[in-house]
């Protein structure tokens, strides 16, 4: 075999190899990149979800312990974030929201509270009907920036 031709097969193998590694290189990077961004967005989505859900808990929550007739309208808004929870949320946070709910429903069955007893309630905690939704939310933001770490 003549020498320029190796030379010129050895050239063109090397120009193959190394063209390549560059596009598999490229590839995978965007690919973290892609799911970097899609790991953000599904967080800041659960975050406005969750916020949005706390915020019509307590509402009701307050509602449920100072009124026997419950507030329709805001149940409603409170079981279809809910029901959005069950869609994009993993399952410790939807048991805890569903736990809220039934909790809010159950409470406007009972006597309302006077101003006093919310007083007593929140002395000692058992006002705070959130806190294991919140905690079960921290760990799954905990698990989505570990899955986002490992990329």
């Amino acid at each position: 075999m003549d020498a320029s031709i190796i030379s010129a097969l050895a050239a063109l193998t090397g120009t193959a190899v190394g063209g390549m590694t560059s596009l598999i290189a490229n590839l995978l990077s965007q690919r973290v990149q892609l799911r970097a961004q899609w790991l953000s967005h599904e967080k800041n989505r659960r975050q406005n979800l969750y916020r949005d859900f706390i915020e019509e808990a307590s509402k009701c929550h307050i509602d449920s312990l100072q009124h026997d007739e419950a507030d329709i309208p805001s149940l409603v808004s409170l079981y279809a974030k809910l029901n959005r929870m069950r869609v994009l949320s993993s399952e410790p946070v939807v048991n805890c929201a569903d736990h809220i709910a039934r909790k809010i429903l159950d409470t406007y069955l009972e006597p309302d509270k006077s101003f006093t007893e919310l007083r007593e309630m929140a002395a000692n905690g058992t006002i705070d009907l959130l806190r294991e939704f919140s905690t079960a939310c921290r760990v799954e933001f905990e698990a989505l920036d570990a899955a986002n770490r490992r990329f």
